[in-house]
């Protein structure tokens, strides 16, 4: 699944140009997206699935996101169809643990049947995690979504996954390929392994060992069980996991 900053283009080769983009912190971004009356713009270039980017005009005030049917999803062999749901299930484990870093996502009907509608993240797109990772800055929010990962069982986490928003916090995107209940994590965000846990980070991952029960909506109780063990053993090992032999990295890594 390619990033979404890889921006479809008119017909004359022009990217389209965009409309308001919402700092994904804003209160109203669920009721925004669930709500306004959706365009399509034109199909992201790249993605293995279906994804499309979006105009939501809510209140007159419009807005960009991706929305990605269950219509256009390819089948999987290790996944159930609807991928669009670990989408959405990746949001609201994110906002139970306090850490936001999946922009606003939501179920609805669209122009090509049911999937997930997201908040597109207005983003520094020449930046990905391996150019991110070399600034201290950053390393807060990349350690929330190297927890995260874990916990969710990322299988798919590529550098370019990582968005640099332009107001700030870095957000994870692609999130399809999470929740499963055999271990195949697959992950880019290994430059933490051995380092020990903070105290915040610690007291979320231990929460996560209760999921939120917004998640048993979106997924299967064999999957809710596996990731309340990963947080377990994730909280009592108390540092960020190491690569064992390189199985672990996704391809393409970008």
């Amino acid at each position: 699944m390619a990033p979404h900053h890889l921006l479809p283009t008119d017909e004359h080769g022009s990217k389209l140009e965009l409309p308001v983009i919402w700092d994904a912190s804003d209160a109203d971004a669920q009721s925004v997206l669930r709500s306004g009356e959706i365009e399509v713009l034109g199909r992201m270039p790249y993605s293995s699935n279906a994804t499309f980017l979006i105009r939501i005009d809510h209140r007159e005030t419009p807005t960009a996101a991706i929305y990605k049917p269950e219509r256009g999803e390819r089948p999987l062999w290790d996944f159930p169809s609807g991928l669009y749901r670990r989408e959405i299930a990746a949001f609201e484990l994110s906002r139970a643990l306090g850490w936001n870093i999946i922009p606003a996502t939501i179920e609805r009907e669209g122009p090509f049947g049911v999937g997930s509608v997201q908040l597109f993240i207005d983003a520094h797109f020449e930046q990905h995690y391996f150019t991110l990772a070399k600034k201290d800055e950053h390393h807060a929010d990349l350690q929330r979504i190297c927890a995260f990962d874990f916990l969710a069982n990322n299988t798919d986490r590529k550098s370019g996954h990582c968005l640099a928003s332009r107001w700030g916090p870095i957000y994870g995107i692609d999130q399809g390929l999470c929740f499963a209940e055999d271990f195949k994590l697959r992950t880019v965000i290994w430059d933490f392994a051995g380092q020990p846990f903070g105290e915040e980070l610690a007291a979320a991952v231990t929460a996560a060992a209760s999921p939120p029960a917004e998640l048993a909506e979106w997924l299967r109780p064999e999957e809710m069980d596996a990731l309340a063990q990963r947080a377990e053993w994730l909280s009592e090992f108390g540092q960020f996991p190491s690569d064992d032999g390189s199985r672990h990295w996704p391809w393409p890594l970008v």
